[in-house]
């Protein structure tokens, strides 16, 4: 059965600015509809997106609400990288088909959720 993905993005501002700002992603008719709930082992761990007929589009890395460790999104493990907020969920969009990526990480972190649309 196919599964259709769609992201919502909303950010709420309050106090000396008051605003809302909504972006919302493109429908994925492909969307695996999948979760992966991971331990990422200290330093680099390959994270290669599911196939098998469906295309996707982006991945949302929600790491564990105690984790204090480093995440470092790259693209190959050589890479210089880009530093993750430790608890806070981060949303990526992806271009397809998408290859493999890598999640650097200080310390081993046990419960990273995986979120495929």
């Amino acid at each position: 059965m196919a599964v259709a993905g769609l992201r919502t993005i909303n950010i709420t501002y309050t106090g000396d600015i008051t605003a809302v700002f909504t972006a919302v992603s493109a429908s994925n008719v492909a969307s695996p509809g999948k979760v992966d709930i991971v331990t990422l082992v200290i330093g680099a761990n390959t994270i290669t997106p599911p196939a098998g007929g469906s295309t996707p589009k982006a991945i949302t890395i929600i790491p564990p609400a105690a984790n204090t460790a480093t995440i470092t999104l790259k693209g190959i493990t050589g890479d210089t990288g880009v530093v993750l907020h430790p608890t806070d969920p981060t949303t990526i969009a992806l271009n397809s088909p998408t290859g493999t990526f890598v999640l650097t990480a200080s310390a081993q972190i046990v419960g990273v959720r995986l979120i495929w649309s």
